[in-house]
């Protein structure tokens, strides 16, 4: 199978869990906030210890193996994670978006409705865990693959949810909020079709590609994910919540990789 197909069907697969996150409304049943807030954390320790673990650990014994084990690598990692960081946060300072508690971020702009800024929003969080899924996959090592993809998948549910119930706030249907929160997970196999056809252009871009998806996906955690989980005063219960998704993360990377 090509790379770039295999690399858009996994990034698929793991973006359909959002659609299960997104499915709860329809029951229903509408967690607290604080409970909300834990899911989130819980998504972003996920997504903390599949940058290292997954992305920025494999991407240094790549480049061992490229380059040998001298300054070399090292050097890749602090370019590509900062470059991966930059370049998120140029799209978040360039393109209107609004966050579901932070409000709305980069120009002004009153054409887009509320809806369509969330959409953005989503949009610019999703890319590099699409990216992440996609160029591992892409570098044909299936176990890493298995084990980023249901990380990547696990965190997209309490994500799903998190966004249909933002939908609710703002008076859609529990039908629509679900169909809008389940369709935002289509981004993701779109960054994995990026990833893989980055990747497959040539074998020295894989660490590179790794190291930039891990840079952008530390980047969303530290200035959205994390920050919204604390506007509450709920800190120490979302920051439980990261633990326990960091190491069971781990556990799966340790395990399946």
């Amino acid at each position: 199978m090509d790379p770039w197909l295999l690399a858009f069907l996994v990034s698929g697969a793991s973006g359909l869990m959002t659609a299960l996150g997104s499915s709860v409304v329809l029951i229903g049943w509408q967690p607290s906030q604080r409970h909300t807030n834990i899911l989130l954390g819980f998504a972003a320790g996920v997504m903390l210890a599949a940058a290292f673990f997954s992305l920025i650990v494999p991407a240094l014994e790549i480049a061992g193996d490229l380059y040998g084990n001298g300054i070399v690598p090292p050097l890749m990692a602090v370019t590509g994670i900062l470059a991966g960081a930059i370049l998120i946060a140029l799209i978040d300072k360039t393109v209107p978006h609004e966050h579901f508690i932070k409000g709305a971020e980069g120009p002004i702009n009153s054409r887009l409705s509320r809806l369509w800024l969330f959409i953005i929003a989503i949009t610019i969080h999703n890319i590099p865990e699409g990216l992440a899924v996609g160029i591992t996959a892409a570098g044909e090592d299936w176990d890493a693959t298995v084990a980023i993809a249901s990380g990547i998948g696990l965190q997209n549910v309490p994500e799903g949810l998190a966004v249909s119930l933002a939908l609710l706030a703002l008076n859609y249907s529990r039908f629509k909020a679900f169909l809008i929160g389940a369709l935002t997970g289509l981004v993701e196999p779109l960054g994995g079709l990026l990833g893989g056809i980055f990747v497959g252009l040539t074998e020295w871009l894989l660490p590179w590609g790794l190291l930039l998806s891990a840079g952008a996906m530390i980047y969303v955690i530290s200035h959205e994910i994390i920050p919204e989980t604390h506007r509450e005063g709920e800190h120490s219960k979302a920051s439980g919540g990261l633990m326990v998704g960091l190491v069971i993360m781990l556990f799966l990377d340790v395990w399946l990789g």
